[in-house]
């Protein structure tokens, strides 16, 4: 039981490994039996351990998504959305009519049948 806890802290140590299982190119099954063979041993998990760190590459995706953005395209579809707005904004404006005040209090010394 000892060496499943050192896993479970190697592996919250070095959360790229998450990566592979989800992407499905590795097993928890396998990374435990690497780590149960070689521990933690540099060249057993230099194929999966790399020196990128996940902060680094998830700068690197946001750089990437950040450059393909059409941002003229953005713009344009602000601006159609701005001019929608402002349509039923003016639309709702004109639509309503003041209402007038139909209620006229009756006398109070006055009854129903008078």
């Amino acid at each position: 039981m000892e060496t499943k806890e050192k896993f479970k802290d190697f592996v919250k140590n070095n959360p790229i490994l998450l990566k592979y299982v989800k992407d499905g190119k590795m097993t928890w099954q396998k990374f435990y039996e690497i780590y149960d063979l070689y521990g933690e041993d540099k060249d057993a998990w230099k194929d999966y351990l790399k020196t990128d760190t996940p902060q680094k590459q998830s700068n690197f995706e946001l750089s990437n998504f950040l450059k393909g953005l059409d941002l003229d395209g953005i713009q344009n579809g602000v601006n159609s959305l701005q001019r929608v707005l402002s349509l039923l904004q003016d639309m709702s404006l004109n639509n309503k009519t003041p209402q007038t005040n139909n209620y006229k209090p009756r006398p109070i010394y006055k009854h129903f049948d008078d």
